[in-house]
């Protein structure tokens, strides 16, 4: 048995890149900053290091909601699976990319702040529309993140 899973909570670092593939579902990219912050024990102060992450998802659902409400700032939390790709650079040499990847049913996406919301209650409530694409009508589920 093996587990493949990444879990995330950062900020997108800049407006998500949505294109359409040959089959016409959408792919979204996107990259994602964490950021771990301390205090230095010698010298007290207040220090951070941030990594920055690309994130690919395939899952029409969730491509379809970055499509429509994500960009840069904007505070997700995100599960998904470690990916590596091979491809040729312009320099004809063999690269590698790690990403994380959405896709299928363990795919997770949250807003986590309200920014992009149209919500009348915005600083508490988060709407997000999934578009069921087997019966093809809308959901919208509603997160309060009083509990936060």
């Amino acid at each position: 048995m093996a587990i493949n899973k990444v879990i995330l909570v950062g900020n997108v670092g800049k407006d998500p890149e949505v294109r359409t593939m040959t089959n016409g579902n959408d792919v979204a990219t996107f990259s994602l900053a964490t950021t771990d912050v301390w205090k230095d024990k010698t010298t007290h102060e207040r220090k951070e290091k941030t990594e920055w992450h690309r994130i690919v998802v395939y899952s029409p659902g969730l491509a379809n909601i970055v499509k429509l409400y994500v960009k840069k700032g904007t505070k997700l939390y995100i599960e998904g699976a470690l990916q590596t790709r091979k491809w040729v650079g312009s320099d004809g040499l063999e690269k590698y990319t790690t990403e994380v990847v959405l896709q299928g049913f363990n795919a997770v996406l949250q807003i986590l702040d309200s920014r992009n919301s149209n919500s009348s209650n915005s600083s508490s409530v988060v709407d997000f529309i999934w578009k069921n694409l087997v019966s093809s009508s809308y959901c919208v589920a509603r997160t309060n993140l009083s509990n936060f």
